[in-house]
């Protein structure tokens, strides 16, 4: 590429129709003049060859995407990674801003991977190394997507559950039993006043714990802990399975009785639960296998926030990630970054309900709700309720003795004195008690 047709991947953002690009931000580590390799950069995911031979026809202007901000943030001797630097040119890491024209790919998640994370993005000469920060959709593209149906305010109001977190439960062990042995233990956890009890992500439509069976004596189980404690629950039945079985799936479990879904949205693919979203009448719940392999390493891959925003523009009403602490390998700052992803502003889209989760019980629930700073969480023990000495019923009454004391100002300890479930989970399950 000569210097002379960069310019036609640079552009001012204040020229551009902002309703006609999404915003990419991107870390780079490129050899030789980051420059080029920018202008690289947005040629290979937009346009290529922008001009035909023997045609003085450009489509830079209409196709091209374009270099809106370019920071250099250091120079370095080598890529991260031991990819290796053959032609030993000084490699610079930059912070890019691209502008990319929406129109390339339409509103269609598939297309719109492959053009911002797909061959042209990671394999674009002299940038060997490559994460997406973050991506900002303007209106006009969102327009197109229909996004949660439930959201924040319509998982609440199912449950009639106000000012404060909504209690999840893991069903364990992880794997399932026999489903009228694994109803029960769901039926005990609602009874101690969980909301929602859920299959976990591992568990799908297996011999011994089939959905057909599973969700019928589960649905039958809720409904007695609803009549029983006078107050609305949710099972939350896992119909993760190959594409062509998620409306079957679903249309089981739902006759059968659950009133909300877990699906892994990577496993399954984003623009299958875009398909669903149509079709479903109950919420929908993400689960988070397959997005570390491409967010963990810090410069490289795709940042979680961005796979956070892509759920909720596919439909999702909740979205289960990785938690606080040294046991989900997550920082502070990007748990907070998807938390922000599903409750910040997206167009006209409602909320998605954030689930931080990993390892908690009683004495996490107040450090995750300083941290997040709302009520407007979801939060998700599985041995803290399930292992609990006292039972699922005892772990799920611990949870809520804990949301308790937090409500009113008092410590754990304080309110662990009146309180045995409490009591027995701070020595079950010891750590910080706050």
């Amino acid at each position: 590429m000569q210097e002379s047709d960069w310019a036609g991947f640079f552009a001012d953002p204040q020229a551009l129709d902002s309703d006609a690009y999404i915003k990419l931000e991107y870390y780079l580590e490129c050899a030789g003049d980051p420059e080029l390799a920018a202008a690289h950069f947005c040629a290979e995911q937009s346009t290529a060859q922008w001009r035909r031979v023997g045609s003085s026809e450009d489509l830079r202007p209409r196709f091209g995407a374009r270099v809106i901000g370019l920071e250099v943030l250091g120079t370095q001797s080598d890529f991260s990674y031991g990819i290796g630097n053959a032609k030993g040119e000084p490699v610079h890491a930059c912070r890019v801003t691209i502008a990319h024209p929406h129109g390339n790919f339409g509103p269609r998640i598939p297309n719109l991977l492959s053009a911002v994370c797909g061959e042209g993005t990671f394999f674009s000469p002299g940038a060997a190394v490559v994460k997406l920060l973050d991506v900002h959709f303007p209106d006009a593209y969102l327009a197109h997507f229909e996004g949660p149906r439930f959201g924040v305010e319509g998982i609440r109001d199912m449950l009639q559950a106000y000012d404060r977190p909504i209690f999840f439960g893991v069903i364990k062990p992880n794997i399932g039993l026999p489903p009228d042995v694994f109803s029960d233990l769901g039926y005990q956890s609602w009874l101690g006043g969980l909301d929602i009890a859920k299959d976990d992500e591992m568990l799908g439509d297996t011999d011994w714990c089939p959905l057909q069976e599973r969700s019928r004596l589960l649905g039958d189980a809720r409904r007695r802990a609803e009549a029983e404690t006078g107050t609305p629950k949710i099972y939350l039945a896992n119909i993760t399975d190959e594409v062509d079985r998620l409306i079957e799936q679903h249309d089981l479990a739902v006759a059968n009785g659950a009133n909300a879904l877990l699906i892994n949205a990577m496993p399954v693919g984003l623009s299958a639960v875009r398909m669903l979203r149509k079709h479903a009448r109950v919420p929908l719940i993400a689960h988070f296998p397959f997005i570390a392999p491409f967010s963990r390493l810090g410069n490289f891959g795709i940042h979680s926030r961005v796979f956070s925003k892509l759920q909720r523009l596919a439909g999702f009403d909740s979205i289960i990630m990785p938690g606080f602490g040294e046991r989900m390998h997550t920082s502070d700052e990007e748990v907070l970054a998807n938390v922000d992803a599903c409750l910040a502003p997206m167009g006209q889209m409602k909320r998605s309900l954030p689930v931080p989760g990993g390892s908690d019980w009683a004495g996490t629930l107040k450090t995750l709700h300083d941290k997040v700073g709302t009520v407007d969480f979801g939060f998700v023990p599985g041995r803290g309720v399930f292992g609990h000495p006292m039972g699922p019923k005892g772990g799920a009454m611990s949870i809520r003795q804990a949301w308790d004391a937090i409500a009113v100002g008092i410590s754990l300890d304080e309110q662990a004195k009146t309180h045995t479930e409490l009591e027995a989970a701070m020595t079950a399950f010891g750590g910080r008690r706050t």
